[in-house]
């Protein structure tokens, strides 16, 4: 029986670019990057290259009719993947302009295959053919003798003992190419516009000999270079002990929820505006910090730093207890989101997380992700259940005062907890109402509890009688005349 060769699988150097491509990118392969002008594929070519030069092992960056090099160090340098110290020694440039310029494309290929000969690298990008496929569009024979050229030009490729790229804008990868047949592997760049948004995908259409993770990804470009939020992957464990269960530090509300949250549960507080979600979701933060338990939060209307909305969320985040993630970066997806949140976790060995609000999370994300708003929230709520962290979101309601309705996207089966919270008015006066609406494979109150909000927090009472039949249907039977006890708790035990 024949041994299988193995191919050695480079790391790129691109955050979530090796988990998409299958664990690395294969030595020796043929690679194009492809996309339109301005989706980033040079300067992805650079930071794999960067990343990837050593002195033993150099790169050769070949310029064929796009920016000239200096031109392009000149922007490149300001990422901080670029390394000044690499260049001539671990990375060389070569402009073949002037070859190109003649109009004779073998001339190009001679010189491409001289170089590589000369320098002997491990790895070669050739950059790209912009103003060739310009004339090419508009004469018959350079066309042709385009084809023949990339053809020939990947053919070579393949043939150097070296890991090589061909970066290149063309339109879609459905359409008929033959550099698409001779490539190895394809890693597609797009960009899109949405009214005041610009949203970057990244796809790996192809890679020979592994499995990649399918599908178009999000990708952003900072002052660290490209970022692309590839799905996080969890391992599962199988815990067969029974499950704990973690405080608010309300016992009433602890109560009202069979004992407390089950951990690893995702709980969705719903209420119209005003009604102290972020107030009840502070406080379970709070229990976390009082037990030792670190935070998460993801703020996605007030900011949780300033003191004088939430004076709870602010102290627990000034001392590190609490730690906020950026949700302030233009265009977000949910994959930058689970990505931020799931480092946050696993730096900070979180177990709580508080995500405020889902209406505000809706309103932060591109316009292009808000189409599939329920898909997105599946995603978060089932990798963050993975990581086995409690999770805690909010979500504002209409309150229709009569009228239980616990989610405006139809989301409220993903969770496995909901408590609402909801206003009556009595005498000209609101008053706040607060139940346990479920709680997955437990026992939880079906009371509907009066609470108030105060200086100290959150105070439940005990279940409010209807005598009115202010809650809706008829008026239940005077029990008493002397109105239920208060059982009031406060959340500030920090």
């Amino acid at each position: 029986m024949r041994t299988k060769v193995k191919i050695k699988r480079l790391l790129t150097g691109v955050p979530g670019l090796d988990e998409l491509l299958g664990g690395g990118l294969p030595e020796l392969s043929f690679n194009l990057i492809a996309g339109e002008p301005g989706c980033g594929k040079t300067t992805l070519a650079h930071q794999m290259m960067f990343s990837l030069a050593t002195p033993e092992r150099s790169a050769l960056f070949l310029t064929i009719l796009g920016e000239p090099p200096l031109k392009m160090l000149r922007y490149q340098q300001q990422f901080d993947f670029f390394d000044e110290e690499a260049i001539n020694s671990s990375v060389r440039f070569v402009n073949l302009s002037d070859e190109t310029l003649t109009g004779d494309l073998d001339l190009v290929l001679s010189r491409i295959i001289e170089e590589v000969k000369n320098h002997k690298p491990a790895f070669v990008f050739v950059d790209s053919f912009r103003s060739v496929v310009r004339a090419a569009t508009q004469n018959e024979c350079v066309r042709n003798q385009l084809e023949h050229f990339v053809q020939q030009l990947g053919m070579t490729m393949t043939s150097w003992q070296a890991t090589t790229f061909l970066i290149g804008e063309y339109a879609e990868p459905g359409d008929v190419n033959p550099i698409f047949t001779v490539a190895d592997g394809l890693i597609w760049l797009r960009q899109s516009n949405h009214v005041n948004s610009m949203v970057r995908k990244v796809e790996i259409v192809k890679m020979r000999g592994q499995a990649t993770i399918p599908g178009q990804h999000s990708f952003r470009i900072n002052e660290e270079g490209i970022k692309i939020f590839a799905p996080v992957r969890i391992s599962q464990t199988n815990d067969e002990e029974l499950t704990p269960r973690l405080l608010f530090g309300i016992p009433p509300l602890d109560d009202m929820l069979g004992g407390g949250l089950p951990q690893g549960f995702s709980l969705l507080i719903a209420g119209p505006s005003g009604s102290g979600k972020s107030v009840l979701a502070a406080a379970f933060l709070a229990e976390g910090a009082r037990v030792g338990e670190a935070g998460v939060i993801a703020a996605f209307e007030q900011r949780p730093t300033k003191k004088a909305r939430n004076p709870v969320l602010a102290k627990l985040v000034a001392d590190g207890s609490v730690t906020v993630i950026n949700t302030s970066s233009p265009d977000l997806s949910v994959d930058e989101i689970i990505v931020l949140l799931i480092n946050a976790i696993r730096q900070t060995k979180a177990t709580r997380v508080l995500i405020d609000s889902l209406s505000g999370f809706e309103l932060a994300l591109a316009p292009t992700f808000r189409e599939d708003f329920r898909e997105s929230m599946l995603r978060l709520v089932t990798t963050l259940a993975d990581a086995q962290v409690t999770v805690v979101m909010t979500c504002e309601l209409e309150d229709r005062y009569s009228d239980l309705r616990f989610s405006p996207y139809g989301t409220a089966f993903l969770t496995d907890a909901i408590i609402v919270q909801r206003y009556i008015e009595v005498e000209s006066r609101l008053r706040r109402l607060m139940a346990v609406v479920k709680v997955r494979a437990s026992e939880h109150s079906d009371e509907l509890r009066e609470y108030t909000i105060d200086k100290n927090g959150i105070q439940i009472g005990d279940m409010l009688i209807d005598q009115e039949g202010l809650l809706g249907g008829r008026p239940t039977k005077k029990r008493d005349a002397t109105p239920p006890r208060k059982v009031r708790s406060s959340i500030s035990r920090t």
